[in-house]
């Protein structure tokens, strides 16, 4: 299990290379991985937004995460688990968060990577600021749905 918050910009498919390369290339028993991958969208709540800062609470914020990994392997037969989540300035399309999933089963990979996201969505103490097309701020309310709300 890995969990990663960083201010750089990161390729989601390199750190999915790389983690496979380096905890998963020695097991034989891996036969499914779900993949999660959130990008800033460029609207949101019926308003053009050109960006977004997003601020975390170190140590509280990885530890949170950790948490939704092991809910998840309590419910799941899970191998091993990826959650990358960018902080600081972040422009539309780049890649925000990735969340992925190993293990013997795909129905297990699936279950548990939704699982993570839509906890980690929900329970994770991240703060979002939007910049609006007309270069007003404003924050973000805090998504607390959870997993399996409509």
């Amino acid at each position: 299990m890995a969990v990663i918050i960083s201010p750089a910009a990161f390729d989601p498919y390199q750190a999915l290379q790389d983690h496979q390369h380096a905890h998963l290339a020695q097991l034989g028993s891996v036969g499914a991985a779900a993949i999660f991958i959130g990008t800033m969208r460029d609207f949101n709540d019926g308003a053009t937004v050109k960006g977004m800062t997003l601020d975390y609470y170190p140590g509280m914020t990885e530890k949170q995460l950790g948490l939704c990994v092991q809910q998840a392997q309590q419910q799941w037969a899970i191998i091993d688990s990826l959650i990358v989540h960018r902080v600081g300035d972040i422009l539309p399309l780049d890649p925000i968060v990735l969340v992925a999933v190993w293990s013997a089963h795909r129905g297990d990979a699936f279950d548990a990577c939704r699982f993570i996201m839509e906890t980690l969505k929900s329970t994770a103490p991240f703060w979002k600021r939007e910049r609006l097309a007309s270069d007003e701020l404003r924050w973000v309310e805090h998504n607390s749905k959870g997993y399996g709300a409509v």
